[in-house]
């Protein structure tokens, strides 16, 4: 079986506009440190950028085991170690 990983699903508008926003977020918190913002401030919206990261991780994650998981089904094949391989993925992930 071929390295699942390496397989690409075509992602929607909706990743590319949470990473957008993401990127928004990051040059923020740039502001906010030349700005010299309070660190409990600073602190907050990076903890935001990392929930939102995330949440991007997870989205790409899932849209691409889904097809990974019909593929192998469709060939015969039990799709326990795709499931396996996507499972460590987002576990290094954190």
């Amino acid at each position: 079986m071929k390295d699942t990983l390496n397989n690409f699903t075509e992602y929607d508008d909706s990743i590319k506009h949470r990473l957008r926003r993401i990127e928004g977020q990051i040059r923020g918190v740039l502001n906010m440190i030349d700005q010299e913002k309070e660190c409990r401030d600073v602190i907050t919206q990076l903890t935001a950028i990392r929930s939102a990261v995330d949440r991007a991780i997870v989205l790409v994650l899932a849209s691409n085991m889904e097809v990974c998981i019909r593929e192998e089904l469709q060939k015969g094949n039990n799709p326990e170690k795709v499931v396996q391989e996507w499972i460590d993925l987002l576990m290094k992930s954190r």
